[in-house]
């Protein structure tokens, strides 16, 4: 084995392509450019994003403007009618968790479709005035916590 022997793996190098080199290289005379034009011509060519006089996508498309996505509360909502399933008179979180109708971290609110008449003390992140009111009118309590 000598420095000499060492070549590199077959077909990782390509010759350059030569143009300009007459007729029978096959890119001869316009060098693989056609015949005028812009394109044909040395330096030539458009801008990127330029469509031809057309209006380019980038200004035919709607503006961005500000947006409060990134502070949003997003909330998993739930129904009366989710709390009456609940075993126990405790409702809190964990309760959710361990039903997998939540994720960890998730917010929770409740909206007030569906009745209850079973004493019920719910901890929850949200909850709409008709709900609060259906859970207190049966004896239950509401902790909102943030």
């Amino acid at each position: 084995m000598n420095l000499t022997d060492l070549k590199p793996a077959v077909g990782s190098k390509k010759q350059k392509k030569r143009v300009g080199r007459g007729q029978g290289s096959g890119l001869g005379k316009t060098c693989g450019r056609g015949m005028n034009g812009q394109n044909s011509r040395s330096g030539g060519g458009v801008r990127v994003g330029f469509e031809g006089g057309q209006m380019p996508l980038m200004r035919r498309l709607p503006k961005c403007g500000f947006t409060n996505a990134m502070f949003r509360k997003e909330y998993r909502i739930f129904n009366l009618d989710t709390l009456v399933k609940f075993e126990g008179e405790n409702i809190n979180a964990n309760s959710f968790i361990k039903a997998a109708l939540v994720k960890s971290g998730q917010r929770i609110k409740i909206l007030g479709s569906g009745e209850i008449s079973i004493k019920k003390v719910i901890e929850v992140n949200a909850i709409s005035s008709s709900a609060k009111d259906k859970i207190e009118q049966a004896g239950g309590e509401v902790i909102i916590i943030s």
